[in-house]
């Protein structure tokens, strides 16, 4: 253990604790499965892409130039 790096110690500190984990492999997959359904699944859903539908860049450019200075009036809500 004194022949290695600082990184390299880091490195087997977190690859011994890993080994020797039950419960929290089981944990870090639910993780993974969770990060896979928020960015993966959801964003199909929630997350149009608005701006591959138009055309040119100024089409695009012309939207998001309306959309951050469109004012909403709350009385039309």
């Amino acid at each position: 253990m004194k022949g290695r790096t600082v990184p390299g110690r880091i490195w087997a500190f977190y690859r011994d604790g890993f080994r020797s984990m039950t419960l929290g492999r089981v944990l870090w997959l639910l993780i993974l499965i969770k990060l896979f359904v928020m960015f993966g699944i959801l964003r199909l859903f929630f997350f149009p892409d608005v701006l591959g539908r138009l055309g040119s860049d100024r089409e695009r450019a012309e939207h998001v130039m309306e959309q951050l200075t469109t004012t909403v009036n709350p009385k039309e809500k």
